[in-house]
């Protein structure tokens, strides 16, 4: 049994060194970054209640924007991954086109959203029910941070179009090193411009917000220079704006696989920030104690999140060479390993989590409803990465009308309508519905398994799409 068990589940040396030579820069960079918005939240956190609320609701809505993106750009890589694996670098050139289309698309109707509706939107997360903290100021500070962070949406979207093309060759270390550079920069000019430093002012969550664009455009630029002065690892760029045209047969397919894939990032995003919006109803502390607790888990979340995206990459390639059975192998060998490393992360997040709140400069209850949730998250982060390796390896065989089933659809049939009745329409305390809103994540679990034992997912989607 111990064989069989190890033949489908466990790979050999030089399976781990290529997951881990694709994973370990993803994760590295990531982790810069979360460990810097980490920081970040920390300074923010040392000035009040009422700043880091703002931020930590401006941040929601950010979160869209870059979910979003990565829809807008992940449609398109499902095709530019098989077609590298195929060794087509024109159907990845056009694939490539296709991101800068949509990311600019989303980009300025983002622009748009949160120039005009700024105040309504930062609304919808405050409510004056709880004990703590003054509303109308939380308020100001979240519509002085939105409008600093609205000239880093453009470098963003740019950047991801890039970077995204770019891991689709396996190429994950410049994308990093542009990252340890960005954050670097935030961190230096994080805590210059936040508390003040030499006789440069302290402007508080402005200067937060001043720190994170200029950071952005330095990433930006650097992954667009390496990019173009490297054709060699990049010859999809080569004549890349030569020309803004994209064969109608490859659009066609982009724009068959790819919308659904789009539409659920953008529903998933925004289904995230309603939920977060049902537990705001209970007060401030408890977005207080919610942007505590995500900013935690979200630098320990790194680990499967970038796992299971490698699965897009490594199977998306095996894919894309007519390589089925291989394909399935790598698959069942990386969701076990992603489950597995994900589950040690969860025990020392729940161990750390419990000092972690003490850092911020907040009321107790807060700190102490914050150390609940992360217990809660960390219980549940096993399930999260089963679900979403799963969702990975349904979306690298092109099923991204399942993966919106899968995702959207059951986040805005299922997780939203409970944790509204619960949070509004019950006696139950915030920590018995947040509780019982992340396990839910069961359910998909249980239908991911299925959907992926199922094999529908294993399918070459470019064998003739390189054509015009």
């Amino acid at each position: 049994m111990w064989t069989k068990f190890r033949e489908k589940f466990i790979g050999d040396k030089y399976f781990y060194r290529r997951v881990l030579f694709l994973a370990v820069p993803l994760i590295i960079q990531n982790a810069i970054t979360s460990f810097v918005n980490f920081l970040d939240n920390i300074m923010v956190g040392q000035i009040g209640t009422e700043q880091m609320s703002g931020v930590a609701i401006v941040n929601q809505l950010m979160f869209v924007f870059n979910i979003c993106i990565f829809g807008g750009v992940s449609g398109a890589g499902i095709f530019g991954t098989q077609f590298y694996g195929k060794g087509d670098y024109e159907g990845q050139k056009y694939a490539f086109r296709f991101k800068l289309y949509a990311c600019m698309l989303i980009a300025g109707a983002a622009l748009l959203l949160f120039g005009t509706c700024n105040t309504q939107l930062i609304s919808l997360y405050l409510n004056d029910s709880g004990s703590v903290g003054d509303i109308t100021l939380a308020l100001k500070y979240g519509e002085e941070y939105l409008h600093i962070m609205m000239l880093g949406l453009i470098p963003f979207a740019l950047n991801q179009s890039y970077v995204n093309t770019i891991r689709e060759t396996g190429r994950t270390f410049v994308p990093m090193l542009a990252s340890v550079a960005a954050v670097v920069t935030n961190l230096i000019l994080d805590y210059i411009l936040i508390f003040g430093f030499g006789g440069i002012p302290a402007l508080g969550v402005q200067g937060a917000a001043i720190a994170t664009v200029v950071a952005r455009f330095i990433e930006c630029g650097i992954v667009v220079i390496w990019t173009h002065t490297h054709k060699n690892y990049n010859p999809y760029i080569i004549g890349a704006y030569k020309s803004f045209v994209i064969p109608r047969r490859i659009l066609k397919d982009i724009f068959t696989k790819g919308t659904p894939l789009m539409v659920n990032e953008m529903l998933w995003a925004t289904g995230m920030t309603v939920i977060v919006q049902c537990y705001a109803v209970r007060g401030l502390e408890v977005v207080a104690a919610q942007n505590i607790s995500s900013t935690i888990t979200n630098l320990f979340n790194i680990v499967y999140i970038q796992l299971g995206g490698c699965i897009s990459i490594v199977v998306g390639q095996l894919l894309g060479a007519g390589k089925i059975k291989e394909a399935k192998d790598a698959d069942n060998k990386m969701i076990f390993f992603s489950v597995f490393c994900c589950s040690c992360v969860a025990l020392i997040m729940a161990i750390v989590g419990r000092f972690f709140p003490s850092i911020y400069n907040t009321e107790d209850s807060i700190k102490e409803l914050a150390r609940t949730f992360i217990t809660i998250s960390a219980l549940a982060m096993p399930l999260c990465s089963f679900s979403h390796c799963t969702y990975f390896t349904l979306r690298s065989g092109g099923k991204t009308i399942v993966t919106f089933l899968f995702d959207s659809v059951y986040t805005w049939v299922l997780i939203i309508p409970l944790a509204y009745l619960l949070a509004r329409h019950t006696a139950l305390s915030i920590t018995t519905v947040f509780f019982l809103v992340q396990f839910s994540e069961l359910i998909k679990v249980i239908l991911g398994f299925f959907m992926v034992k199922s094999n529908v997912w294993l399918q070459n989607i470019v064998a003739d799409g390189a054509e015009a």
